[in-house]
């Protein structure tokens, strides 16, 4: 797909916008002053594949795991500050990868210029923070409501000062917890400017009913080639967040990974497909494959077998007690149904190191 031209901004190596890939962000939730936590929170997010990371520094407590926490990890930190331009500026003397800040909330413009000098100096890029609770006063007089257009006028406001101050490194989000608005905020903001933009919809809940509110709105944008990086925000496991991120990049074929496609099921299904699926979806998960792509099938029936999955690189069909493994739709053997599992996630194995030799 055509991706929108935005320009581009560096966190600690890992490019956003520019026509970079679209990378994966979430954020702690530990209490901030709570060192260890934060830390052992932040090993886990870099180990499910999370490439940033953003922590709330709401204190003098918070900065001091932040300084803390820079030295113990790979992955950029962004300093999510509100209110204290202080604790901005010290965020950044600390070596911070990116600072997120609401302009409009920290005081006049001459503290926004005291933020944004130090970040220029640093190399530090910023992220404007829009949502429907955080609105320019300006804009919400002159929509009377936090709708779409108010939202991306308040992001292009901040924008502007932050210009005006001589500062271009910047990112912007506007999240809504009502999809469609956050969705024509972000066509809004597409059309009107180049910054990079972070994508999101805030406030979602919990379980599948947010995933799918996450997926709708993120993956609306993404599909019309606008966003640069994306956070899933969940009132649940941060590494749940990353998992659902990168779902809905996978969907779209904007990241490498192991693409599970099984159907359905109907009355011709002679094995018990649903739980060799779970069981599946579960082995491929813990397969590191580099960032690589490959799709793997499991299906039902002779009739969506090989046929409907052709295409997939591995794939196997059952059919009774008996199921045929193939690969891009030939056949290639025949297995019981109790090894179906076993057999594909050999089969992904053999091809990942079939093209690291090719490689």
């Amino acid at each position: 797909m055509k991706r929108r031209e935005s320009r581009a901004v560096c966190a600690r190596g890992v490019k956003i916008g520019g026509g970079a890939r679209v990378t994966v962000q979430s954020m702690l939730n530990a209490p901030s002053e709570d060192k260890g936590a934060c830390l052992a929170q932040l090993k886990r997010l870099e180990e499910c594949g999370c490439e940033i990371v953003r922590m709330a520094v709401n204190g003098r407590a918070a900065l001091e795991t932040l300084s803390y926490l820079l030295p113990r990890t790979r992955l950029p930190l962004v300093a999510d500050i509100h209110f204290d331009y202080k604790l901005a500026i010290d965020a950044a003397e600390a070596g911070v990868s990116k600072i997120r800040i609401n302009p409009g909330n920290i005081g006049g413009e001459d503290r926004v210029k005291k933020v944004a000098s130090v970040c220029a100096a640093k190399g530090i890029p910023i992220r404007i923070g829009i949502n429907s609770g955080s609105l320019e006063k300006k804009a919400l007089l002159k929509y009377g409501a936090p709708t779409a257009e108010a939202i991306a006028e308040s992001a292009v406001i901040n924008a502007e000062m932050l210009e005006r101050n001589g500062f271009g490194d910047i990112v912007i989000s506007v999240k809504s917890s009502d999809v469609p608005t956050m969705i024509e905020a972000n066509r809004i903001l597409a059309e009107r400017t180049r910054y990079p933009l972070h994508l999101g919809v805030t406030e979602t809940g919990t379980g599948s009913r947010a995933v799918v509110k996450s997926a709708v709105g993120i993956g609306t944008l993404l599909a019309e080639g606008i966003g640069d990086t994306v956070r899933v925000s969940l009132s649940d496991d941060v590494a749940d967040e990353v998992a659902a991120a990168k779902s809905i990049l996978q969907s779209l074929n904007l990241c490498g990974g192991i693409n599970l496609i099984s159907c359905p099921t109907c009355g011709r299904t002679r094995f018990d497909l649903i739980s060799k699926a779970k069981e599946l979806q579960a082995a491929l998960d813990a397969i590191d494959c580099g960032g690589r792509r490959l799709d793997v099938a499991l299906m039902g029936c002779i009739v969506n077998g090989p046929g409907e999955a052709s295409e997939a690189d591995v794939g196997a069909a059952g059919a009774g007690d008996e199921a045929v493994v193939f690969r891009k739709g030939k056949v290639v053997r025949r297995v019981h149904t109790d090894k179906v599992v076993s057999e594909l996630v050999s089969e992904v194995k053999a091809l990942l190191t079939e093209e690291e030799v090719l490689i």
